[in-house]
Order: C-alpha cells, then structure tokens, then sequence
C-alpha cells in the first residue's frame, strides 16, 4: 500500500520536496557563479592558472570523483531499497554511501596536507585562492551530507523507524547535489587550465 501511495505522487512534487531543491538549485547557483568568476579571473592570468593548475594532482580529483560517483549510486540503491520496504538492503547501501563520502574526505585531507607543505595555500595566487574557496566549501558539503546521512541510518536503524521518505529522499537530494557540485568542479579545476 505504501509503495502504491508514493508511486501516486504528484509528478509536480519533487523527490525530497520543493524546498530541498530550491536548496539545491541555490548551491548549484552559488558554485556556478564562483566557477564563472575562476574562468573570467583566468583571462588576466592564463600563465599563472596553467602553471598552478600542473601542481594539482588530477589522480587525486579523478579517484575522489569516482568515490563520490559510486556513492551516488549507492545511495540511488538505498532509496531504492527503502521504498520496496528492504530495510537491510537499505542500510548496506547507506553505510557504502557513508564509505564513499569518508573516502572522499580522506583523500581529499592528503591533498590538502600536500598542498599546504608546498605552500600552495589559499594567498599564493588566484587560482589557489579559487582553489581553496571551491573545494573547501564543497568538503563542508560533504560533511553536512555525512551528517544528514547518519542521522537518516539512525532513524532507519531503529526498532520504529522514525525516517520518513521524505526525509529519506531529501537526504538523497542533498547527496546528489554533493556528487553534482563535484563533477562540475573537478574539470574545471583540475583538468581545463
């Protein structure tokens, strides 16, 4: 019966509800603008952004794009999952969301600390500085989806279970902008100057 009513949904209401995707159309907004803002300071400096783009380490952002991909499917699978009533399927597939996402974090921390022992921190040009301020903003993306996704495992996990598909599917709406931002980042950034 569950499953019928939520197949009868409105196709004018969104996975995860309205508000989720304003919020998810305002990030995209936010990261967009900033992404056109690197691409237009590049024009003044296209030596400065080539060169500081050769210090990046591509295979890092390549790997840290396929955990965050495969995350994003996992979490596909989850909702899935969840929706068909398999509660044991869908914590599986939260926790290699989770495993993804932590992944991500850890590679992303080793780029970082390299990065910062070179001294290529966010002073040491504008491409850094653009660096810095995009991908920093998305790791507390990634965080606060971390978060969002324990709290739903949580609320799964319970004897009742207290997680509605709302939530859930905000969650995965959330994540997905996560993944998203990402592969709008990562040529831009690591691949394009």
């Amino acid at each position: 019966m569950q499953t019928q009513q939520l197949n009868s949904k409105s196709i004018y209401y969104p996975p995860g509800g309205i508000l989720m995707w304003i919020v998810v159309f305002l990030e995209l907004i936010t990261f967009g603008m900033a992404l056109v803002a690197m691409v237009y300071y590049s024009k003044d400096e296209p030596e400065v952004f080539h060169n500081s783009q050769l210090l990046l380490n591509s295979t890092f952002g390549a790997i840290n794009t396929v955990f965050l991909l495969t995350s994003g499917f996992f979490m596909a699978k989850s909702v899935h999952s969840f929706k068909e009533a398999k509660i044991q399927n869908t914590l599986l597939f939260l926790r290699l969301t989770l495993l993804g996402g932590l992944l991500f974090l850890i590679l992303k921390s080793v780029e970082y600390y390299f990065k910062i022992d070179a001294g290529y921190t966010m002073n040491y040009n504008t491409f850094f500085s653009f660096y810095w301020m995009l991908t920093l903003f998305h790791v507390i993306h990634v965080i606060v989806g971390i978060v969002i996704l324990l709290s739903v495992y949580r609320g799964i996990k319970k004897e009742k279970i207290t997680t509605t598909i709302e939530d859930f599917e905000a969650s995965a709406a959330f994540w997905h902008m996560c993944d998203l931002i990402w592969l709008l980042l990562f040529p831009i950034i690591y691949l394009i100057f």
